[in-house]
């Protein structure tokens, strides 16, 4: 009896750390989005995995202008609430990082192509937007919930 307990324990510590392991090794889930010029964390934003494999991010949370609004966005997103827009879309899987999408700064109304890459044991990701076909660009560091 005690045999089967014990190797139960271990089945159960094996799925737990393979499941905590498989959602380190991709952006899918909550990050804190650290503002680049301020250093604080400034919203929550959740990236899930679409049914094409695509990544998409929304924002959840805002931590320092809850009623912000994309005043400087152009078409469909001008004037909606920061809160709940998707600011990323269009992300596939590319060797150690995830690009081919775009990204929107909703305080600028700009939007990027955009680059994630997991750093370390997958708890920071260094979030990068580019201008055009050009290597120029700004990144955050975002830091899983």
């Amino acid at each position: 009896m005690m045999k089967h307990r014990i190797i139960a324990l271990c089945a159960l510590a094996v799925s737990v750390f393979s499941t905590t392991a498989s959602a380190e090794s991709t952006p899918v889930g909550t990050w804190r989005a650290i503002d680049d010029v301020s250093h604080q964390v400034k919203a929550l934003i959740r990236i899930e995995q679409l049914p094409n494999g695509e990544l998409a991010g929304q924002i959840v949370k805002l931590l320092q202008h809850p009623d912000a609004v994309c005043d400087q966005c152009e078409g469909e997103r001008k004037g909606k609430p920061d809160l709940g827009m998707t600011i990323l879309w269009g992300v596939r899987p590319d060797g150690d990082a995830w690009s081919g999408g775009h990204i929107l700064d909703p305080q600028s109304g700009e939007i990027y192509r955009a680059e994630l890459k997991l750093l370390g044991d997958g708890g920071r990701m260094e979030v990068r937007g580019f201008v055009g076909f050009s290597l120029l660009g700004r990144s955050q560091i975002w830091l899983r919930e």
